[in-house]
């Protein structure tokens, strides 16, 4: 397939970095947006693209989108969402991290807490903290997946039971518009279940993104979770379960903009 040379730059810059976006790509190739939302959506009518707001993301199969690729997209976003996270955890808490970029970039935050054990699938997660003096790291036993180190199974989903903790730290690949929360691995949504079952308080950690995607497996729902963290949501029916199920939503990109006006 042949493909402009501007067109082929944008494909493996989705490629390198998970997504790309209007405003950066105008402003790289010196065109207008109107431009550069033409080429994205032709790049997306010949399926190398998938569309979302303000930009795309790459591949659209994104389930098969190799670990580095996925932690790529919205890094920024998964940093402050996993800061915000972390405020809502105080020390000498337990809780369970489970696997994805979101969560690990809540585990990441939680690095200068103290008193805390963390109950965990993700082996990125467990090395990361396990250096940490003042957190004792759990990790589950099970197969472990060789594309991201997360650990999966029913030896996972039993050894989970054992516990019930303070605060469950969960993401998703999908959430769907109905408040699904969607995965496409079902050995990994067994555990996520599990973990959801046997905490007090459970965070969901999901970038804004995640709206856009879809995926066959059903976790749960959104009206399962205490506190939903995201950069943003701007999908009415989101809103308004969390507001239905006394959902509490944290949009970070708006407390940033308080926080720049106070």
């Amino acid at each position: 397939m042949y493909l402009p040379p501007r067109h082929t730059e944008i494909v493996q810059m989705a490629k390198d970095h998970g997504r790309v976006l209007v405003e950066a790509l105008a402003s790289h190739f010196g065109v207008t947006p109107q431009t550069i939302r033409k080429d994205l959506n032709e790049l997306c009518e010949q399926h190398l693209l998938t569309r979302i707001h303000g930009g795309a993301l790459f591949p659209a199969g994104i389930e098969n989108m190799e670990y580095e690729a996925r932690r790529k997209i919205a890094a920024n976003e998964k940093e402050a969402i996993g800061q915000a996270a972390a405020r809502l955890i105080p020390d000498n808490s337990s809780l369970f991290v489970n696997i994805g970029t979101t969560t690990e970039a809540v585990g990441k935050a939680l690095l200068d807490h103290g008193g805390l054990m963390v109950i965990t699938n993700n082996i990125n997660v467990a090395n990361r903290m396990r250096i940490y003096p003042s957190i004792e790291v759990v990790i589950a036993g099970g197969v472990v997946r060789g594309s991201d180190g997360g650990i999966v199974g029913e030896a996972a989903v039993d050894f989970i039971k054992q516990f019930k903790v303070d605060y469950a730290v969960i993401g998703t690949s999908a959430i769907d518009h109905d408040g699904a929360l969607l995965d496409f691995d079902f050995r990994e949504v067994k555990v996520a279940q599990a973990i959801i079952a046997n905490a007090r308080h459970v965070i969901l950690v999901s970038d804004s993104t995640k709206f856009e995607r879809t995926a066959p497996v059903r976790i749960g729902h959104l009206s399962q979770v205490n506190t939903f963290i995201t950069d943003r949501c701007d999908i009415p029916a989101i809103r308004r379960i969390c507001e239905d199920a006394d959902v509490r939503l944290i949009e970070t990109v708006r407390e940033s903009g308080m926080a720049e006006a106070d």
